[in-house]
């Protein structure tokens, strides 16, 4: 298994309002696509899945209408 920090941002849908809630964690996991797919599982979801130069794992995630994004570094 690999661990990874993740950092989790729900952006808030007001107008003029540019706060987000933010989350972080350490998990471990062998597929990132999995766990993203889990975390929403009740949630109609789609998502772009980005990998950065430094190895960081991007999802920009669409559920249910709400904007969220999903980032995995490797520990």
């Amino acid at each position: 298994m690999k661990s990874y920090e993740t950092v989790w941002e729900i952006f808030n849908q007001c107008a003029n309002n540019q706060m987000r809630d933010v989350f972080f964690d350490e998990i471990e996991t062998e597929d990132t696509d999995a766990y993203v797919k889990n975390k929403f599982k009740d949630k109609n979801i789609t998502f772009e899945k980005t990998v950065l130069e430094n190895g960081t794992i991007v999802y920009d995630i669409n559920a249910s209408g709400i904007r969220e994004r999903f980032s995995f570094t490797e520990i």
